[in-house]
């Protein structure tokens, strides 16, 4: 069979390019060999994670019923029952998923691909596709770092950690990142010990050495053991079923014993079976697939989106990339992928969030600025509510008071940092934004302090 667009995977990238190339009306194929439809993020990624967050969250939360004046019986978590709330949630997002791949716009292949040239594609049932255009969307699979010993042990993923019904009476992380911070907290909120063994110097080294330290507060202040600035040396079973972790810190060698070994050093591209050489595509060192900014390989008519190709492992930015792809390989006129703008958010408590440009990129760009941050231990809703932890942050061009990134540590961080996401895709000044109402009391009100001072300075430059 041939077709003019053809998709190999059917998440949130490959979802997105495949609904683009029907509407611009090509004849689309969708290819997707896994077990159930829906992708990383419903399946075993965002969606099931932030269910059982969520549900630790209002477990902290009512623990916390003495501080706000509030007699609450002893709360604990029940496993088995956060459980089956997740798989109903998760069950309704797939099956909306798995609708909108069989309701007839494509032709759906369940099936594994690999290439024979950068046309064609051969399937695990014995098909042969051709296309004049091919989306590589196949996502990505957990990292497994050369360390000795750690292919030989019992080694625990974010899958296991999501489908757990029976909590683990300790549990150590390997790892820092996004994952590792959010279900460490989940795991420790919930009843777990847990400990967290980081190479870098700080958690979250993506984002600002502040919020590192608000987040590596909130979890000592929780319970949670930290060793950072770590070197993983080795990894070794027990005769008793546990596993013994060996690993540097502070000139010492320090070994911890653990019953549930928690990998969460990151994810690398699922590509590795599709014989990318046949196509002629090319990859970084790194894993993922070279693309430019329309999201097209080395292979002119193939491109790439979502987590195999990078450079953000996000779902909107999937999204995007998978839009742009399917747009550009159709010959419709579309921007390049960009990135100045871009929104993360981590769902520890307090929540991390970031948009646009850092300090660092700012800096390197030469561009002059103005920056201000304001703390929410000094706000009223905030205080209110017993969220002081945290801060917000806002760098503005000192020429014409643009915004260009805005940093967020605190309550609710994913949910404020929009106002200034979609400041900075208008293009909008801090004297713009200071038009605007701000209630009071609320927590999103606490922008206005740094807006204010950025706007000052802006004006007398």
């Amino acid at each position: 069979m041939r077709y003019d667009f053809l998709v190999i995977g059917g998440g949130s990238s490959g979802y997105a390019a495949a609904r683009t190339a029907y509407d611009y009306g090509a004849k689309v194929a969708v290819v997707d060999g896994s077990p159930e439809l829906g992708g990383l993020c419903i399946l075993k990624g965002c969606m099931p994670s932030k269910t059982l967050i969520y549900a630790a969250e209002a477990l902290h939360l009512a623990r916390m019923g003495s501080v706000l004046g509030l007699d609450i019986p002893e709360a604990k978590a029940n496993l088995g029952a956060m459980q089956a709330r997740k798989k109903e949630v998760i069950r309704e997002f797939a099956e909306y998923r798995q609708g909108q791949l069989e309701d007839g716009r494509f032709d759906l292949h369940r099936a594994t691909a690999n290439f024979v040239d950068s046309h064609t594609v051969k399937l695990s049932d014995d098909s042969v596709l051709e296309a004049e255009k091919i989306l590589v969307a196949t996502g990505s699979t957990v990292n497994l770092p050369n360390v000795p010993g750690l292919l030989d042990v019992p080694v625990r993923t974010s899958d296991d950690v999501l489908e757990l019904s029976e909590l683990p009476e300790e549990v150590l992380v390997l790892g820092g990142g996004v994952v590792a911070c959010e279900l460490a907290q989940y795991l420790v909120r919930v009843g777990a010990r847990v400990t967290v063994v980081q190479r870098n110097p700080r958690l979250l080294k993506e984002f600002s050495p502040e919020a590192s330290q608000v987040v590596e507060q909130a979890f000592r202040d929780e319970g949670v053991e930290l060793f950072l600035d770590t070197e993983l040396q080795q990894v070794e079973n027990l005769s008793d079923g546990a596993v013994r972790v060996h690993f540097g810190h502070a000139g010492e060698r320090i070994q911890r014993d653990t019953g549930f070994l928690f990998n969460a050093l990151g994810r690398i591209p699922s590509v590795g079976s599709l014989n990318l050489i046949a196509a002629g595509i090319k990859t970084l060192p790194s894993g993922h697939l070279r693309t430019n900014s329309y999201q097209q390989t080395t292979a002119p008519n193939v491109y790439a989106a979502g987590d195999c190709s990078g450079p953000h492992e996000i779902v909107h930015v999937a999204i995007r990339q998978g839009e742009t792809a399917a747009a550009h390989a159709l010959g419709r006129e579309v921007a390049p992928m960009n990135y100045d703008g871009l929104l993360s958010v981590v769902f520890t408590d307090p929540q991390v969030a970031y948009v646009g440009l850092s300090l660092l990129e700012i800096e390197a760009r030469g561009i002059s600025f103005a920056s201000a941050s304001f703390p929410f231990d000094d706000h009223g809703k905030s205080i209110l509510m017993e969220a002081k932890r945290g801060h917000v942050a806002i760098h503005a061009n000192r020429k014409d008071g643009r915004i260009l990134g805005a940093e967020c540590v605190g309550k609710d961080a994913g949910e404020l940092i929009h106002s200034i996401s979609v400041a900075i895709a208008l293009k909008a000044s801090a004297h713009d934004l200071l038009k605007a109402d701000w209630y009071h009391p609320t927590l999103s009100e606490i922008w206005t302090y740094p807006l204010e001072d950025v706007a000052e300075e802006c004006l007398l430059s």
